[in-house]
């Protein structure tokens, strides 16, 4: 699938450039450029059809569009997108999401023309909103399943409680990724200043700092466990098979965490590893009252619309942010 001017010959010149543009200088996808396309074209339409330029008879999908030029442009206001969006609600029963994503595409051609074309003097949809979607949570434990699950690996007789119990401990208060958490080696953990550097998707690393309660998890599982291993290879990682002296890997722990929900009595409800990093998430957001850009930067998040807003989030709100976890203060003894 190409964005070249020649694909989309019954579009505008001007969206046609806008949609070069967004491919080869903002790098969009070029799914994202055809679906721009689409919003676009079915918006000239109805505004043709809405200003009765086109024939009132003419079904919206046979309208001609290419013919529209600046000058019409210039004649579109605010009202009109309202108009449009009213419209493809009642008569397409689109979603807020969907009406959302018109939205994101009426707004960036607009801005092109104005701030980057310099073509329209004043942008009339620079006030547009984006319709209000519904926030759904993910599935997470709530603080009292949390401590349930804690206190239950805590009072384990398992040969591998200790390092369960960390594991556990930094899914719960770091939100940490399942790869990321056995990618963890000894020298990422710095214990003087209380943080651990991941590396996460893209291979990019980020800082987390630790709590009390993570502290305490991996001192233990040290000093009572990992020393304890005969490692068979020089390995640095943080946590370890006993029976293998290796590594462990991502299917294990996802093991290590439903035998300790079973343990819990707290398996069944389609807990996983992920959950527990959604459960890190929500109780910092709803309880710690942690601010959603820092929660965001703590996660390690790759959103391209915020990445630069994060990069102005300091360490020090991060390392408070997980400081306010209400699972903080659990220890095993």
């Amino acid at each position: 699938m190409s964005t070249s001017t020649q694909e989309y010959e019954n579009l505008p010149k001007l969206v046609r450039q806008y949609l070069s543009y967004i491919t080869t200088i903002k790098n969009r996808s070029l799914r994202t450029a055809a679906a721009y396309a689409v919003d676009l074209q079915n918006f000239f339409r109805f505004y043709k059809l809405y200003k009765k330029i086109a024939d009132s008879n003419t079904e919206l999908k046979n309208i001609k569009i290419d013919d529209i030029n600046i000058d019409l442009i210039k004649k579109i206001k605010l009202l009109d997108v309202y108009e449009y969006l009213n419209f493809v609600m009642k008569e397409k029963n689109n979603s807020a999401r969907a009406r959302a994503r018109k939205v994101s595409s009426i707004r960036g051609f607009f801005k092109y023309l104005t701030v980057n074309l310099r073509i329209l003097e004043e942008n009339p949809v620079e006030n547009l909103e984006m319709p209000s979607l519904k926030k759904t949570l993910p599935k997470y434990l709530s603080i009292n399943e949390s401590k349930k699950l804690l206190g239950a690996k805590a009072k384990s007789k398992s040969p591998n409680k200790f390092r369960d119990y960390c594991i556990l401990t930094l899914f719960l208060n770091c939100g940490m990724r399942l790869s990321e958490l056995v990618g963890i080696d000894l020298k990422n953990i710095k214990m003087d200043a209380n943080s651990l550097t991941l590396l996460g998707k893209g291979n990019k690393e980020r800082v987390v700092f630790l709590n009390k309660a993570c502290m305490c998890a991996i001192g233990e599982y040290l000093e009572k466990e990992r020393s304890q291993i005969k490692i068979s290879k020089n390995t640095q990682a943080l946590f370890l098979s006993k029976r293998t002296g290796q590594r462990i890997g991502a299917r294990q722990v996802q093991k290590i965490v439903q035998a300790a929900l079973k343990e819990a009595g707290l398996s069944g409800k389609g807990y996983s590893p992920h959950k527990l990093r959604h459960t890190a998430a929500t109780l910092l957001y709803q309880h710690g009252k942690v601010d959603i850009l820092i929660l965001k930067e703590l996660l390690g998040h790759a959103n391209i619309g915020t990445t630069e807003i994060y990069t102005h989030t300091s360490n020090q709100m991060i390392k408070e942010a997980v400081i306010k976890n209400p699972l903080s203060d659990e220890k095993m003894n």
